[in-house]
């Protein structure tokens, strides 16, 4: 039973969703009426999906998912009585995974939700994709100004140089990145000693 989060402010609205959730098979993890106390509610409640309406009292519900987006990305799907351009637009830019019109109906809330949890795995998988090429990009920086280093300083050539940082991550069992941090800093300090 997936477990959804419902932040509306509008109780006739919010008493519908919860009726439509039930007829759905989904679970109320917890539900709010505003959208300062929605990151909290989210880290506290801990569920599947935010379902929260554009229009809160307190606080734009796209500015509220932005928050819960940054400090805990989570599924979320807005919903409004009204769209148009610049909400959707906006709505996109905060890593909104759904977006309804109501009045919500079962058969439209159902699918939104599977669909939102199935783009969010991929926008986790690809995030995760994108920071290791970062790290691996870093690393390969890295290492090459360590490479640089020891050609300039030992008359190495690149591909000795390489060997030398291999074998000695090897030896100490430590990622190349690091032995190549390690060679950089070392080269500074003897460059900061000389002045």
């Amino acid at each position: 039973m997936r477990r959804v989060l419902v932040i509306d402010d509008h109780e006739p609205s919010r008493k519908n969703l919860f009726r439509v959730l039930a007829e759905s098979g989904f679970e109320v993890a917890g539900d709010g009426t505003s959208g300062a106390g929605a990151l909290e509610l989210s880290l506290a409640a801990n569920p599947e999906v935010i379902l929260m309406a554009v229009g809160l009292a307190d606080m734009d519900g796209i500015r509220a998912a932005r928050r819960i987006m940054q400090a805990h990305p989570l599924r979320v799907i807005l919903f409004t009585s009204h769209f148009d351009a610049v909400t959707i637009e906006r709505a996109k830019r905060a890593g909104i995974m759904g977006y309804l019109v109501k009045p919500l109906r079962a058969s439209d809330l159902a699918p939104a939700i599977e669909l939102a949890i199935a783009h969010f795995e991929e926008f986790i998988a690809l995030r995760k994709e994108n920071d290791n090429l970062q790290k691996t990009l870093e690393a390969r920086k890295i290492i090459e100004r360590a490479k640089g280093i020891l050609m300039a300083n030992q008359g190495l050539s690149e591909a000795d140089a390489f060997a030398l940082i291999k074998r000695k991550s090897m030896d100490m069992r430590k990622p190349m990145a690091e032995i190549a941090q390690a060679l950089v800093l070392s080269d500074e300090l003897a460059k900061g000693m000389k002045r």
